[in-house]
């Protein structure tokens, strides 16, 4: 598929916008994959070009988030092992089932974690008691997330936080590091079928890769700096745009009046 420069360019500062923003709360995909569609690309495609352009941000907030040392490697070990199984799974299975009702619920479900982000007393800068050891972490949030990924995709950096705050009792930021690690994780998983499968439109994920990477490092230096009081509002923020964009997608008469 062949793109003008003008449109490379154009897709490489959406790709910084959504760099920027997944590093803090996740959600980039509400701008790239809309943006990749506008070109014209086929579906399949635009989601595995988006893989390839969003594997540069996830890597980019995940190594500086290494650097700053709010990613403990040696205890993730299980968790990144069970998302890139559970993502490599669920990229299998997309391509033989419809998965049209998971399109139906996720916006009710985007909508709950934004409450639970808001009014949870658990949501703080502070490490709390954790309710489950990691290795049952790794195979149901790990395994689960990753696999909801590899199958689906939108609104994956809220599962993840979500998982790491309510049952590993982590921090807002420390949540948001290890959140990028598997997010990164399962984004090589999915994009390794998909090259497989020839779908991934290069020229165009390189060109966002750049502005994907700069935004995530951007992103990620905001989290380091600022902690909660910038992750949570946008948590909240990204996880109830995302509702009503898929509400809109899924449910277009309940946004009649909006016409009229």
């Amino acid at each position: 598929m062949e793109l003008d420069l003008l449109t490379l360019g154009l897709l490489a500062l959406a790709a910084l916008l959504a760099g920027f923003i997944d590093a803090i709360a996740g959600g980039g995909g509400l701008i790239t994959v809309p943006a990749l569609l506008a070109t014209g690309m086929p579906p399949t495609m635009a989601l595995a070009t988006n893989k390839l352009q969003s594997s540069f941000g996830s890597f980019s907030a995940t190594f500086y988030y290494l650097r700053r040392g709010l990613i403990d490697w040696r205890t993730m070990k299980w968790a990144v092992a069970c998302t890139f199984i559970g993502s490599m799974l669920g990229t299998l299975l997309v391509q033989r089932i419809d998965a049209s009702i998971l399109q139906k619920v996720l916006p009710f479900l985007l909508a709950a974690f934004a409450l639970y982000f808001l009014f949870s007393p658990r949501v703080g800068d502070e490490d709390r008691s954790r309710r489950l050891g990691m290795i049952p972490f790794a195979l149901l949030i790990g395994t689960g997330v990753g696999f909801y990924d590899g199958f689906f995709g939108p609104g994956t950096g809220s599962f993840f936080a979500l998982g790491f705050i309510a049952l590993a009792g982590f921090s807002m930021a420390k949540a948001t590091a290890h959140t990028k690690l598997l997010n990164f994780t399962s984004n090589i998983a999915s994009l390794l079928f998909f090259i497989l499968g020839g779908q991934v439109v290069w020229v165009a994920g390189l060109s966002m890769a750049l502005g994907q990477f700069v935004g995530a490092r951007l992103g990620s230096n905001m989290v380091v700096t600022r902690g909660t009081r910038i992750i949570k509002p946008m948590l909240v923020t990204v996880s109830l745009v995302m509702s009503v964009r898929l509400l809109w997608q899924q449910y277009p008469a309940w946004f009649a009046w909006v016409s009229l």
